[in-house]
């Protein structure tokens, strides 16, 4: 098994009529993992405009890893509320829309996969880092987010807990909870 025949790349071959070891592929061949029969999974366009439904049930896994990967990848420009005010913005660079005005409100989803697949404007595309299943996730947390903005308390499902006032932090400073202000030695208290 070790040493059995075979040709080095590109070298010359008399069994075939062309002398090349090299062969092109049969027509229709498709590389392995490159089986792209869904077209609107891969692209969320359908025909050339964007479609608006998703590919797949959104479940609660599916939202809770939109928001994993949306807090990756999407919070340090959009940030954590996808209001456009992430990091980079608090750093001096370019806002990005937020996703509560009224035309991403109205956007398909299959636009914010194709802006993730292909990116736009100052916005890289990240179809590289992020799989198109991961993307689709992104998407349904995106509309989750937007919906959650004009929600009120009926329209949280029966036994969802859901706090009425912010959580209230107690502990020392090397516990990870925040305390209102702590003096440096030696100033006045």
């Amino acid at each position: 098994m070790h040493d059995q025949p075979r040709y080095k790349p590109l070298a010359a071959s008399d069994f075939f009529a062309d002398l090349r070891s090299a062969r092109a592929p049969v027509e229709g061949t498709v590389a392995r993992g490159q089986v792209h029969e869904d077209t609107y999974f891969y692209t969320g366009k359908v025909g050339s405009n964007p479609g608006d439904y998703m590919p797949f049930a959104v479940t609660e896994p599916v939202l809770e890893r939109g928001r994993q990967r949306f807090d990756i990848y999407c919070s340090p420009c959009h940030s954590r509320l996808g209001d456009g005010n992430g990091m980079i913005v608090q750093r001096g660079f370019r806002t990005p829309p937020s996703y509560h005005t009224e035309r991403l409100r109205k956007a398909p989803l299959g636009y914010f996969f194709d802006v993730m697949t292909n990116g736009f404007g100052a916005m890289p595309e990240y179809a590289s880092q992020i799989p198109p299943e991961d993307r689709w996730a992104i998407v349904s947390y995106i509309r989750a987010l937007q919906l959650s903005q004009g929600a009120t308390m009926s329209d949280v499902p029966s036994g969802q807990k859901v706090p009425s006032e912010p959580p209230q932090f107690r502990g020392d400073p090397g516990s990870g909870a925040t305390l209102p202000e702590i003096k440096a030695e030696g100033e006045p208290k």
